[in-house]
């Protein structure tokens, strides 16, 4: 096995005295985990953070063996890990992908996104540029992986004029019309969850909440969920931030 990338550094977990396993995506290879000699060295901890961007060699001589990887940093964003807010953003966006992504097999539109995200944060480390492309990155992720929400058309009435909620059971959208008397059963379904674009923040809490209510439900399950502490620590500095 050989292989030559550009990929986005997801985890790292310390292997041995010195070393370390780290887990990376590429578009073509999708996830790809190899051993890196040296991974805790001084030179290579910067090298090796969740969300930055490294020329990666991968070798091994069988297909069971952990291939070992050998990397060059091609970008960097090492001063956001010492932003709490854009690290925690980072924290999440790459922890929720090396936990939901299938090993070997190539999301090109999630690796796009990753990386479209990771580039809004590293410019607008604030969080207004990048919190509404978080949920939407969220959104992508669950469709990917086959638990899409269809917000196109109203559940009800099969209609596509306003859309107003999203039901917490199919994950489908309601029309104002149709959910009269059941709002309180519903959930807001802000416009830009549905056509991209800006938002205000009760929009972009109100994505999350959507988001967030099926990752929990039908993607971090079991041991997965363990990851969704990230996400909860990454609301509760976006909230702190705009109170």
């Amino acid at each position: 096995m050989h292989l030559s990338a550009l990929a986005i550094v997801l985890a790292v977990r310390a292997h041995g005295e010195h070393g370390a396993i780290v887990r990376a995506l590429t578009r073509d290879d999708g996830v790809q985990p190899g051993y890196v000699r040296g991974g805790r060295s001084r030179a290579l901890r910067p090298v090796l953070l969740p969300g930055n961007t490294v020329q990666a060699e991968w070798r091994a001589r069988t297909a069971e063996q952990l291939p070992a990887l050998t990397v060059e940093l091609a970008t960097t964003l090492a001063p956001l890990h010492d932003e709490p807010l854009a690290a925690a953003a980072i924290a999440w966006a790459t922890a929720l992908t090396a936990t939901a992504l299938p090993e070997a097999q190539a999301y090109p539109r999630v690796h796009d996104a990753l990386a479209g995200l990771l580039g809004a944060i590293a410019a607008a480390p604030s969080a207004r540029g990048w919190a509404a492309a978080c949920a939407r990155y969220e959104l992508l992720l669950l469709a990917e992986l086959g638990f899409g929400l269809d917000l196109d058309r109203c559940v009800a009435s099969g209609g596509a004029e306003d859309l107003a909620f999203v039901s917490p059971r199919s994950g489908a959208a309601v029309s104002r019309a149709a959910a009269a008397g059941y709002e309180d059963r519903l959930m807001p379904l802000p416009a830009f969850l549905r056509t991209g674009g800006e938002a205000g923040w009760d929009d972009i809490f109100a994505g999350l909440r959507i988001t967030g209510h099926f990752l929990a439900r039908d993607l971090l399950v079991g041991r997965a969920a363990d990851v969704l502490a990230g996400r909860e620590r990454l609301v509760d500095r976006l909230k702190r931030a705009v109170a």
